[in-house]
């Protein structure tokens, strides 16, 4: 497989995430969006790493300016990335279900942002 095929496909995850960030109003599908671009970053860090060690097997470690890359750096690095987006969906999760037990409705086009638009709305 070619490299440049992940990096393409990332880039067009992220930008497809990028897209229901700005362009959603159900606070569910950004939450979603959101995930969707950490996915993307996951697929360029994996394929980062693989793509360096590929090009990097024939130099001597010790011409490396820095130590030798730990093995599978890439992915360690993926899992924390997975470890954080699934903090951040049960974080995101639970305030939109309390927002959504409070109004009746998850559309982030009404939600106030400031104490008296909430005022002037009641």
């Amino acid at each position: 497989m070619h490299a440049v095929i992940p990096y393409v496909i990332a880039a067009l995850l992220f930008a497809l995430g990028v897209y229901g960030v700005l362009r959603r109003r159900n606070a569910i599908l950004v939450l979603m969006a959101v995930e969707l671009m950490l996915n993307a970053v996951n697929l360029i860090l994996v394929a980062a790493d693989a793509s360096i060690k590929s090009t990097l097997s024939g130099v001597q470690p010790e011409a490396w300016a820095y130590p030798a890359p730990e093995p599978k750096a890439g992915a360690i690095f993926a899992l924390f990335v997975i470890v954080i987006a699934a903090a951040e969906v049960g974080v995101g999760l639970a305030i939109v279900l309390q927002y959504y037990r409070l109004r009746r409705a998850v559309v982030l086009d009404e939600v106030p942002l400031h104490e008296h638009e909430e005022q002037e709305a009641r």
